[in-house]
C-alpha cells in the first residue's frame, strides 16, 4: 500500500432515495458489554476501513448505532469527508475517535441513507443543515482504547495525504468528519486495539440454495490437495458466484443485461462458459460470466436462453410465452453487444443452447 489510500471512487455507483420521508426516531441504546473475544466479520475483499472524529456526537452514534453528517458545510460549500457517506458499504469497519482516543470498533449493517439531523442532538451542530446522510453501524467498545499520539512514530507514514482524520503530530483535524484511511493503517489500528479479525465469504442478498452438483464440485475442489490453498479458495468462491469471480464479473457487466438491475446484492454472477467444461483459468476468468438477475439467470443456466454476439438474445422453442410474459421479458430483447473476450466464452454457450433445440 502506497501512503494514504486512495478514495475509492468506484463505490459513486450509489442508490438510494432522496427524500427524507418521515423523521426517524433513534433511541440510544444502551453501551454494548465487552465479549471475551470480539470479532469483526471481514465479509469483503474490497471492504473499506474509515476513520470518524465525532467528539460532539459520539454517545449519541455509538449507543445509537449510526453515523450522521450534513451534505454541505454550513455555508453550503462541498465537503469531501461528508460526501465519504455516500462511499461507505456494508461490511466496512469504522475507528471511532473521540477524547483524543479511538474508544470504540464498528462495522456497517447498512449505507447511507438521506436523513434529517438526530433529535437527540439537542443544541449540538446547531449551525449544521438539517439536511444530511445517516449510515447504520453496530459499535463496540475497543478492548483496548488506543490513544493515537501516542502512537504517531508508528502510524504517521500511513496517514493520508489529503483529508487525513489527524494530523501528523497525533492531534485531531476539526474539519474532518470521516475519512478513508489504507488498510495498512486499518490493519494496524485493529491489531493495537485488541480486535480480532475473521475472514468470510460475502454473498450477495440473493443466494440460490446450492445444488447436487454445486455440492459435488466444491467437494472436489476442498479435496484437490494439488492445488495452493488460495486457488481452492478463488475457485470455491468462483463456483457460487462470489468473491474474485464475482468482482471481474461486476467490472465487464456491472447490471443485469435484461432486467438492467444494478444492484449487486440482487445478482447472481453467473458462468458463460460451464463449470464443468471450464478449465481452472476459466472458472474464475471475469470475462466468462455475466451478471443476471435471478430468474434471468435460471433461464441462462438452463439454455432457454442464450445471445448473439451482438446481443439479441434468442430463445429456445420450448420456453412458453406465458413465462416471458409474466417475467416482463420480451423475446425481441437485444442487449448491449458482448466484449471481444466474451465471444469464445458465448459461442460455447449457443452451442449447447442449439443442441437442446434439437
Amino acid at each position: 500500500m502506497g501512503l494514504g489510500p486512495p478514495l475509492p471512487f468506484s463505490r459513486m455507483r450509489w442508490h438510494g432515495s432522496e427524500s427524507g420521508g418521515l423523521k426517524p426516531t433513534l433511541r440510544p441504546l444502551s453501551p454494548p458489554t465487552i465479549p471475551n473475544r470480539f470479532t469483526l466479520v471481514m465479509s469483503e475483499e474490497d471492504m473499506a476501513f474509515w476513520w470518524v472524529n465525532h467528539k460532539q456526537t459520539r454517545d449519541h452514534e455509538v449507543r445509537g448505532g449510526y453515523l450522521w453528517s450534513p451534505k454541505r458545510n454550513a455555508n453550503g460549500a462541498y465537503n469531501q469527508t461528508y460526501e465519504n457517506m455516500r462511499l461507505v458499504r456494508r461490511g466496512d469497519i469504522v475507528f471511532s475517535f473521540a477524547h483524543a482516543q479511538i474508544g470504540a470498533v464498528g462495522q456497517v449493517i447498512e449505507a447511507a441513507e438521506a436523513s434529517p439531523k438526530p433529535t437527540e442532538f439537542g443544541g449540538v451542530g446547531d449551525n449544521w443543515s438539517d439536511d444530511g446522510w445517516l449510515v447504520s453501524v453496530y459499535f463496540s467498545p475497543a478492548p483496548k482504547p488506543l490513544r493515537p499520539k501516542a502512537q504517531t512514530d508508528s502510524i504517521r507514514d500511513f496517514l493520508p495525504l489529503k483529508y487525513s482524520p489527524i494530523q501528523r503530530n497525533g492531534d485531531g483535524n476539526q474539519s474532518c468528519y470521516l475519512a478513508g484511511i489504507s488498510d495498512g493503517l486499518g490493519h494496524m489500528l485493529l491489531a493495537m486495539l485488541g480486535v480480532e479479525a475473521q475472514p468470510e465469504f460475502s454473498t450477495p442478498a440473493f443466494i440460490a440454495e446450492p445444488n447436487v452438483e454445486i455440492l459435488s464440485d466444491l467437494n472436489q475442489i476442498a479435496a484437490d490437495k494439488t492445488l495452493p490453498e488460495t486457488q481452492r479458495l478463488q475457485l470455491s468462491k468462483a463456483r457460487v458466484g462470489q468473491g474474485l469471480f464475482r468482482k471481474q464479473v461486476m467490472l465487464v457487466d456491472p447490471r443485469c443485461r435484461v432486467t438492467g438491475v444494478a444492484d449487486s446484492r440482487l445478482l447472481i454472477a453467473s458462468h458463460i462458459k460451464p463449470w464443468r467444461d471450464s478449465t481452472n483459468a476459466e472458472r474464475i476468468n471475469g470475462y466468462n460470466g455475466i451478471m443476471l438477475s435471478p430468474h434471468v439467470d435460471a433461464l441462462f443456466d438452463e439454455r432457454l436462453i442464450t445471445f448473439e454476439n451482438n446481443g439479441r438474445m434468442l430463445v429456445h422453442p420450448s420456453l412458453s410465452h406465458e413465462v416471458l410474459d409474466r417475467w416482463s421479458i420480451s423475446r425481441d430483447t437485444k442487449v448491449e453487444a458482448f466484449r471481444s473476450e466474451q465471444l469464445a466464452f458465448l459461442d460455447h454457450h449457443r452451442k449447447f443452447f442449439a443442441v437442446k433445440a434439437t
